[in-house]
């Protein structure tokens, strides 16, 4: 999207008039998976008497005057925290109902078997009870679970770490609850996310508004090249390992109910491997397309070992009434890239 030169942002709900009166700077965390994304704003509170209330349901919409705005979603006020001097008050929202009473169990950590069972019906019946309103990608819908284990964990954790089994994430977003491939959450919740194009500028220097950094770590890909799981087979009575790849292998600690599962988890593991070996992190202008579980592209203005497409884990974005607007975000390869 071509982007603007003068920020904009707006809050809107309860107490909208007064956090925009007052808004001295603002941080919005997109994050992907189990980490609820995160609104924080800095209010000036000089002359003020009274407070907004923790449990506020607040949105942001952020972006330019000249190209227009983007809702990034409503979050619940869930922390304040006031300042004598300077006289400031940092609120807090998270877009999960992370609320102090937790009346469904949310945070509460349990035990419990399930199985046979889908994917797809595992994870509706476990986020509706919370109040969500399930999507599921197709392709996950209907994968089969023989047996599967939560032990000693939320049902946020245990959905999250199922869905890694999988090839698959889990996001809440907007009273939704998304399972999809990485990439895929934001559209399965009803929003675009085409590809989001960056370019460094030919005269790229700290100071300038255009002005873009960025590092990648690579981490080495030798370390394994192939991936174990374990099933129990009944009939033989006995523990059987399936492999893809080749040595050294990473072994999967968790044992699988049947081979199929075994090697659905060791396929996975092997694919987020190969995805996680080389990550980028990017400070660049404000764009409010950029959103975790999207697609950044990084064209030929890029040095050839950047180039290509990425797929977005964080985008924290921050501005201010003196520092204008601007995204930091990590992203993982979308593809491994040749040597």
């Amino acid at each position: 999207m071509a982007l603007g030169f003068t920020p904009s942002v707006e809050i809107y709900g309860a107490n909208a008039a007064l956090l925009n009166e007052r808004l001295v700077q603002w941080q919005h965390i997109d994050a992907a998976g189990i980490e609820s994304d995160q609104l924080t704003l800095t209010l000036d509170t000089e002359g003020l008497d009274g407070l907004p209330s923790l449990g506020g349901r607040i949105g942001l919409r952020v972006g330019y005057l000249e190209s227009g705005m983007v809702d990034k979603g409503q979050f619940i006020i869930a922390r304040r925290t006031p300042f004598l001097y300077p006289m400031r008050l940092v609120l807090v929202a998270t877009a999960a109902p992370f609320k102090e009473s937790d009346e469904t169990g949310f945070r509460r950590r349990r035990s419990a078997s399930y199985g046979p069972i889908t994917l797809g019906a595992l994870f509706r019946q476990l986020v509706t009870c919370h109040g969500f309103s399930p999507r599921v990608a197709p392709e996950l819908d209907g994968v089969q679970i023989a047996h599967v284990d939560q032990s000693n964990e939320t049902d946020m954790s245990f959905l999250t770490r199922l869905a890694r089994e999988y090839g698959a994430v889990t996001k809440p977003v907007n009273g939704l609850y998304v399972l999809a491939r990485s990439g895929q959450v934001k559209s399965l919740s009803g929003q675009t996310l085409p590809d989001v194009r960056l370019s460094v500028t030919r005269d790229n220097r700290p100071g300038d508004s255009a002005f873009i950094s960025a590092k990648v770590d690579e981490e080495s890909r030798s370390k394994f090249q192939g991936c174990q799981s374990t099933w129990w087979d009944s009939a033989a009575a006995k523990e059987r390992v399936v492999q893809v790849g080749s040595a050294p292998f990473n072994k999967l600690g968790q044992r699988r109910a049947s081979e199929q599962e075994a090697l659905a988890a060791a396929v996975s593991e092997m694919r987020r491997q190969e995805r996680e070996a080389r990550n980028i992190q990017i400070e660049c202008p404000g764009n409010p397309a950029l959103s975790a579980e999207g697609l950044v592209l990084l064209d030929d203005t890029w040095p050839g070992f950047m180039r290509g497409r990425w797929s977005i884990k964080k985008v924290t974005s921050s501005g201010s009434r003196t520092q204008g607007y601007r995204c930091t975000l990590s992203a993982k390869c979308l593809e491994p890239q040749p040597d």
